[in-house]
C-alpha cells in the first residue's frame, strides 16, 4: 500500500504510518491528566499530534529523531491539521524506507551560489569583496549554508531554505538600492548575505528540523558576529590590510538589528539606513514565503479564504482562482 505522507493528511483521515519525532513534551491539561504533543514529519513535511492520557512510560519510550508508528486520525483545528494519536510506538531502522524521509527540495542550489558570488564578487568596495571571498571560499561553512533551512516553522523551512532566503533578499536589496542612492549597496548587500549565517549552527537539519543546543543557548544573531568576526581576521591578513572600523562596526550593528524591534529578540534598534532596510525587507521576504506556504497548505480548498491563523491573527485571501468552484 503507498505511503500517505503529511501533506497529503485531510481532515478526518485514518494515519498508520511511520513519522520522524520530535520536540517531544508531557503536559497536563486544564484536569491536572498528562498528554503527550510531538512533532511528526516526512520528506514533505511536519504536523504537531497528541496523545491524550499519556504517561511517563510511553515518553520515554522514545527519543527525540527516533522513527515512530503512529496510529490515529486527522483533525482539522485552528485552520492547522494535526493528528489525535490512539497509539505510538518506536519502529526499528530496518523498517523504514529512508526515501520517505529525504525533504525534497525544489531549491536550485547551483544557480542561486552562482547567483550570490556574481553580486558579492561585483561590489565595488574592495574590503567587502575580500570580506565575502572569505566566507565563499570555506567550503565546510558553505556547505551547512546550502543545505540550511531559514527557520524550522516559519518561513523557508526546507533545506536549502536560508540560500533561497538571502539570494531573494540580495536580489531586493540591490533593487531598493537604485531607488534609494542614499543607502551604501555594498555594505546592504553584505549585511543581507550575512543577516543569518548563524543559522548554519542554530538550527539541526540531518534528520529532522530542530534548534540546536547552541542555537536555544546562543542564537543566531551572536553566533554570526562570531563568525563576522573571524573571517575579518582572515579577510585582513589576506589582503594585507585592516578593514575599516566603521565599515565592521556597521555590519555589526546589521547583523544585531535586523529583527528590528526587541519584543522581536533584537538586542538593538536599527540606526542607520543600511540596517532599517535589512530589516525591512528581511520581514517583508519572510512574511511573503510564509502567508504564500499558508495559502498552498490551506486544507479549505473549496473557499478563496483560508481557515483562520490564530498566530498572525487572520485569514488570508486565496481568490477565486485558488477555489475549486466559485
Amino acid at each position: 500500500m503507498s505511503r500517505r505522507y503529511v501533506k497529503e493528511l485531510g481532515h478526518k483521515d485514518t494515519v498508520d504510518e511511520v513519522f520522524i519525532v520530535s520536540d517531544k513534551q508531557l503536559r497536563p491539561n486544564r484536569a491536572g491528566n498528562l498528554y503527550l504533543q510531538v512533532n511528526l514529519s516526512d520528506r514533505t513535511g511536519l504536523i504537531c499530534a497528541r496523545l491524550w492520557n499519556a504517561n511517563e512510560a510511553v515518553y520515554k519510550s522514545f527519543a527525540n529523531g527516533d522513527y515512530v508508528r503512529v496510529e490515529g486520525a486527522a483533525q482539522l483545528f485552528q485552520g492547522a491539521m494535526q493528528v489525535i494519536v490512539a497509539r505510538l510506538a518506536k519502529v526499528d531502522l530496518h523498517e523504514v524506507n529512508e526515501d520517505d524521509f529525504t525533504p525534497v527540495s525544489n531549491v536550485e542550489v547551483d544557480k542561486l551560489m552562482q547567483r550570490a558570488g556574481e553580486m558579492l564578487r561585483g561590489m565595488t568596495d574592495p574590503h567587502l569583496r575580500t570580506l565575502a571571498e572569505c566566507f565563499l571560499m570555506d567550503e565546510p561553512l558553505m556547505e551547512k549554508f546550502t543545505r540550511a533551512p531559514a527557520g524550522v516553522k516559519n518561513h523557508h523551512a526546507y533545506n536549502g531554505g536560508l540560500l533561497e532566503h538571502v539570494v531573494k533578499l540580495m536580489e531586493v536589496a540591490g533593487r531598493v538600492c537604485t531607488c534609494y542612492p542614499q543607502i551604501d549597496r555594498d555594505l546592504l548587500l553584505t549585511g543581507a548575505f550575512l543577516h543569518d549565517m548563524g543559522k548554519i549552527d542554530e538550527l539541526g537539519y540531518d534528520r529532522e528540523m530542530v534548534y540546536t543546543n547552541e542555537g536555544q543557548l546562543i542564537g543566531h544573531i551572536v553566533m554570526a558576529v562570531g563568525l563576522l568576526d573571524a573571517k575579518v581576521t582572515q579577510s585582513e591578513k589576506l589582503s594585507g590590510e585592516p578593514i575599516p572600523r566603521e565599515t565592521v562596526l556597521r555590519l555589526k550593528h546589521m547583523l544585531v538589528s535586523h529583527h528590528g524591534e526587541y519584543e522581536h529578540g533584537s538586542p538593538k534598534l536599527p540606526m542607520t539606513l543600511e540596517a532599517v532596510a535589512l530589516y525591512m525587507l528581511d520581514n517583508l521576504d519572510a512574511k511573503i514565503n510564509s502567508f504564500d506556504q499558508l495559502m498552498r497548505d490551506d486544507p479549505n480548498v473549496d473557499s478563496p479564504w483560508t481557515h483562520y491563523h490564530a498566530n498572525i491573527g487572520r485569514k488570508l485571501f486565496k481568490g477565486t482562482r485558488h477555489s475549486t468552484h466559485d
